[in-house]
């Protein structure tokens, strides 16, 4: 039988042989093909897309802007809102390179001010001018055409004003059509907590307030700042108080917006949005119910003390100069500051959006927190004014019972040993010099505690100032020296280290006068506090660390950090600066402390026993001298929780003048705490 043609090898190998030169001419026509289109497609692109194609390039570009994060907020002790962050609509202006006509801007902008900001802006806001306007909008030119600088940039909007009305976000969505290049956009703004009568905001100068970081001002601030290199130029940081000292927790971090621009860098499209992080939460210290009572308090006892109905009491009558005040009050244990007012105070919202030139040139002078560097009144003008003290003051006789102390450390008496108070006392070449104590009072035989309860000038220039002046060397610095030194274990003449910004450490003013003068003058004036200018939060640490006998804490204005989703970044625990406790006997403690019984106004009508020193710090101003009103005291004796001090410049005896505040603050603070004072002093009684 003959086989198939399919099983004859020769032809199987023919047929496969042209199947396979088929495949290859498939393959190569289509690879041919192929090609043939990819030449054709790149001649289209080369000399019939280019031109577009080249332009469509420039378009492919991003410009990423820092969005400035939302600013955390700042809660008293009872979890109660002093600062916090709210969203208001702001209005910007887009920059349209090449397409703004300068007569249009400049003509959008009187109108933005005639039309919309003059008729339907908050009341008591400020508005910005068509001059500021123009300005603002940054085009390189100001109102009147003048060449300025260049736009510092193009892709981003500009802000023109912030906290826009209800009526002026109404009116411009209205015209929209006529108002070109502007746009409303949420952001955020700072907002401070108002008091009872809406009059001024709670703690403004301890928590402070925020400007423009694009002020050179707020440049040089934050200079050495680690993280000021992400700060916005549009946004606000803190300028003073906790705002500044915390600035970077409370900040956040920047987020980010990428914009697709194209060759003009105009912006062609959606912005791909990165959220910021919001800044951390701040919960102080500061009791706002003490606060506001303190605050409350410092206003009606000034306005008292200058009410003409006591211009005939001999007392009263001293302080009827009085138009400002300060009061600090610490917990002995921990440091912690539960109150620290001024008066005057002020509204802190005034600072948002700019603060107005006639606002700032009314609180010019009070703007500064008179508890930690100077500040005062207003005044009518500056030869007024060079006639008044500012909030730094010489201690006076509230040092006393540091004097005594110091007398007993040194051997120069003892606690018991007796000295007739003549009333006055004189010293120098051939007695030359005489002073006297208050009224002339003279108290015959007195030992150390009395001296200090009827605040005996004549003790502490004879026992203390004279004694120590020969013991360390006469006239030498060494003298000086050393007295610094015993002052700077009680928190005088260095700062407190609270480290809240521009606090001032006081003046040693017996090292200067010691060298004007004499060393032995130097010696006997600062024995009794007309030497040493503190502030009024150094008073409040040296009552604390009188009252924990030797323990010189730190000043602390917060308690704990939270990020915003309530969760603890930090708890800020107690800080020990300084330990002086075993230096002095417990003989000697018990000796000063005993002696802290001198009248003040208010104080004995508390139900616990109350350590306190009384003191009238003499202070030579143009034209004269003045007499300000100085206050320490902490309670309860037997097991002491709360120092408080109070000055007032001009508020004449601190028995009248500042006194009645402190009692006040001690009753506020028990109020606030369940009884606190009163249970851990038990009660009245002897001590």
């Amino acid at each position: 039988m003959k086989s198939s043609i399919m099983d004859d090898p020769k032809k199987k190998e023919i047929t496969k042989k042209r199947h396979f030169s088929f495949r290859i001419n498939i393959f190569f026509f289509i690879t041919f093909l192929l090609f043939s289109i990819l030449i054709v497609r790149l001649a289209i692109l080369q000399f019939v897309q280019a031109k577009d194609l080249k332009a469509a390039e420039n378009t492919n570009t991003n410009q990423t802007t820092s969005i400035a994060p939302i600013r955390g907020n700042i809660y008293d002790s009872t979890k109660s809102p002093l600062a916090y962050t709210i969203p208001v609509q702001s209005l910007f202006f887009r920059i349209e390179p090449g397409q703004q006509n300068k007569d249009e801007v400049i003509a959008l902008a009187q109108r933005l001010k005639v039309d919309v900001f003059d008729k339907y802006a908050k009341p008591n806001s400020v508005s910005p001018t068509p001059e500021e306007i123009v300005l603002a909008m940054d085009l390189g030119y100001d109102i009147n055409k003048n060449k300025v600088k260049d736009p510092s940039y193009y892709w981003v909007p500009r802000r023109i004003k912030a906290d826009l009305s209800k009526g002026e976000m109404a009116y411009l969505l209205e015209h929209r059509d006529e108002f070109k290049w502007l746009e409303v956009t949420e952001e955020s703004i700072r907002t401070y907590e108002m008091d009872d009568d809406n009059k001024t905001t709670i703690a403004t100068h301890l928590v402070g307030y925020l400007k423009s970081f694009s002020t050179q001002t707020a440049k040089d601030i934050y200079k050495d700042s680690p993280n000021s290199e992400e700060y916005l130029n549009s946004e606000n940081v803190g300028f003073d108080g906790i705002e500044r000292m915390y600035q970077d927790e409370l900040r956040g971090k920047n987020g980010s917006r990428k914009y697709p621009v194209n060759a003009a860098m105009k912006i062609i499209g959606r912005a791909e949005v990165t959220a910021p992080v919001k800044g951390n939460n701040l919960y102080l210290s500061i009791n706002k119910d003490i606060q506001k009572a303190t605050e409350r308090i410092l206003e009606d006892h000034i306005k008292y003390l200058r009410s003409p109905t006591h211009a005939n009491d001999l007392y009263m009558k001293t302080g009827m100069k009085a138009s400002s005040g300060f009061a600090v009050a610490m917990e002995v244990d921990t440091g912690r500051v539960v109150t620290m007012a001024n008066y005057p105070d002020y509204d802190a919202n005034a600072w948002t959006g700019g603060i107005s030139p006639d606002i700032y040139k009314e609180i010019g002078t009070y703007i500064s927190n008179g508890s930690i560097m100077t500040a005062k009144s207003k005044y009518p003008d500056e030869k007024e004014n060079a006639k008044h003290p500012s909030s730094i003051v010489f201690m006076g006789s509230t040092i006393k019972p540091l004097s005594v102390l110091i007398g007993l450390k040194e051997k120069l008496f003892g606690a018991y040993e007796n000295y007739y108070d003549s009333g006055s006392f004189s010293f120098g070449k051939g007695g030359s010099s005489t002073i006297t104590n208050s009224g002339k009072a003279a108290y015959g035989y007195i030992n150390a505690s009395g001296a200090i309860e009827h605040s005996s000038n004549t003790y502490m220039s004879e026992k203390v100032g004279i004694p120590f002046y020969l013991k360390y060397g006469g006239e030498t610095p060494k003298v000086t020296t050393k007295w610094a030194e015993y002052l700077a274990k009680f928190g005088m003449g260095v700062k407190t280290g609270s480290g809240l910004p521009g606090e001032f450490a006081g003046s040693n003013d017996f090292v200067k006068n010691a060298q004007k003068d004499s060393y032995q003058s130097a010696m006997v004036y600062a024995s009794w506090g007309q030497n040493e200018k503190t502030t009024t939060l150094q008073l409040a640490q040296y009552t604390a660390t009188l009252a924990s006998r030797g323990k010189r804490m730190k000043p602390l204005f917060v308690d704990e950090i939270r990020d915003y989703q309530g969760e603890l970044v930090k708890k800020i625990e107690p800080e020990v600066i300084e330990d002086s406790s075993s230096e002095f006997s417990k003989e000697d403690w018990n000796t000063i402390i005993h002696g802290m019984k001198s009248g003040a106004e208010g104080i004995d009508e508390l139900p616990y026993n109350v350590a306190r020193k009384t003191g009238t710090s003499t202070q030579a101003v143009s034209g004269g001298t003045v007499e300000n009103a100085v206050f320490i005291a902490f309670a309860p004796v037997e097991n002491p929780k709360l120092a408080v001090a109070v000055v007032v410049p001009e508020g004449g005896f601190g028995r009248y003048g500042a006194s009645p505040i402190a009692a006040k603050i001690f009753q506020a603070y028990d109020a606030a705490n369940d009884g606190i004072l009163t249970k851990l002093g038990g009660g009245k009684r002897p001590w």
